[in-house]
């Protein structure tokens, strides 16, 4: 039997062109929301993995990737509304939705408000601490500038350049993969495919969502590295109380790529949890 093919295509929700790609089967739906910096992509190999048994959806999230990029509000609940309106679009829900860092937060709160959109939810490597208002910042007060790449020496001359400068900065393969995957060549040079301007709303416009979390009524999968440097013991342990349909797994040797970190403990933990649903 072949293998499931993967398209690619424009699907316009909540104002905004995003990038998709699905893989198209009549198979149960997972959605894949990817974090802060990266791209749909980041999923390769969840889809190679899962493809024959799940329908797999990874879009590039607004101001990400080949998807828009536009000067808006980037509130996690804007990027809710998004993913909300690309499951009814692709008639994809209820979907299995997976998410990571910014993309797991979406997730959760996807879960929590709109639990008819969402079969089980999988929150990797994310908090929920902070206040519950929306923060007032209008767009043309966001700052633009993103704290992580602004001392980043882009464009780069060469891609090998590119390479050698990830590395330094990043000692784990998998961080340097992460960004790889949205490095590209340009007429200036090589750069990468997100908006820093977008990093920079994201930021702006965070806030808590631990006042969700007893909203989610289906089955949810925290996952935490146990060298994390985004989400600590201490956050799992204020969140774990407040989650209803809770199965937590730590994934030891791991940093906040926790899903390739350490696949030998991930995958079969979440192969487990699939199996439970």
């Amino acid at each position: 039997m072949s293998q499931p093919s993967l398209q690619r295509s424009l699907v316009r929700v909540n104002g905004v062109d995003l990038l998709v790609r699905d893989t198209a089967t009549d198979l149960p739906p997972m959605l894949c929301l990817h974090g802060r910096w990266g791209r749909g992509e980041t999923w390769s190999g969840l889809v190679a993995r899962y493809r024959d048994r799940y329908r797999i959806i990874a879009p590039d999230q607004r101001g990400h990737g080949l998807s828009a990029k536009p000067k808006a509000r980037y509130a996690p609940e804007d990027m809710v509304e998004d993913a909300h309106q690309l499951l009814r679009a692709l008639g994809a829900a209820p979907a299995i939705v997976v998410g990571h860092s910014m993309g797991a937060r979406n997730a959760g709160m996807l879960a929590a408000l709109h639990a008819e959109d969402v079969k089980a939810v999988a929150i990797l490597d994310v908090g929920a601490d902070g206040p519950e208002a929306i923060p007032d910042v209008p767009v043309e007060r966001v700052s633009g500038v993103d704290a992580l790449t602004a001392d980043w020496p882009t464009p780069y001359l060469t891609y090998d350049e590119a390479l050698r400068d990830l590395r330094q900065r990043f000692p784990r393969p998998t961080n340097v993969r992460y960004f790889q995957e949205s490095l590209v060549e340009t007429v200036a040079g090589y750069d990468f495919m997100f908006s820093r301007w977008a990093m920079s709303a994201i930021e702006a416009h965070l806030h808590g969502w631990l006042h969700l979390l007893p909203r989610i009524e289906c089955p949810v999968l925290l996952v935490r590295g146990t060298v994390s440097w985004a989400f600590s013991k201490e956050q799992a342990e204020r969140m774990r109380p407040l989650i209803r349909h809770l199965t937590y797994v730590e994934i030891r040797d791991s940093d906040h790529m926790v899903y390739v970190d350490n696949p030998q403990e991930f995958e079969p933990a979440f192969d487990a949890w699939l199996e439970s649903l």
